[in-house]
C-alpha cells in the first residue's frame, strides 16, 4: 500500500471514530436535558469508546513519526487532528453539561 494511502486510511479512521465520539456526546447532553443521567453517563461511556480508538490511530502515527518515519503533513492529517482535539472538547464540556443538569434538578420530579 502507497504511505500516503496508508496515512489517509489512518486519517479517515480518526475522523470517523471521533466523529461517532462527537454524536455520543451530543447524545448524551440531550439525554441529561431530559433527566435520564444514568443513560447520558452511559452514552458518555460509549463515546469515550470511540475517541479512544480514534487517539490509538493517532498515537500510532505520533510514535511512527517519533522513529523517524514521519507522515508527510497534508490538509487531510491537518483535519483529523482538529477533529481529535475538538472530540476531546466535546467530552469535557458533555461531561460538565450532564453534571450542570443533573444539580439543576432538570427532569426531576420537585
Amino acid at each position: 500500500m502507497e504511505e500516503n494511502e496508508s496515512l489517509h486510511l489512518s486519517c479517515f479512521e480518526i475522523i470517523s471514530q471521533v466523529g461517532m465520539a462527537r454524536s455520543c456526546y451530543v447524545e448524551a447532553v440531550d439525554l441529561a436535558c431530559d433527566g435520564s443521567f444514568d443513560e447520558a453517563r452511559a452514552k458518555v461511556e460509549e463515546g469515550d469508546a470511540f475517541f479512544t480508538a480514534a487517539h490509538g490511530v493517532h498515537t500510532a502515527l505520533v510514535t511512527q513519526a517519533a522513529q523517524g518515519e514521519a507522515a508527510p503533513v497534508d490538509i487531510l492529517l491537518i483535519h483529523a487532528e482538529d477533529q481529535l482535539m475538538s472530540g476531546e472538547d466535546f467530552k469535557i464540556l458533555s461531561e460538565r453539561l450532564i453534571r450542570l443538569a443533573e444539580r439543576a434538578g432538570i427532569g426531576v420530579e420537585a
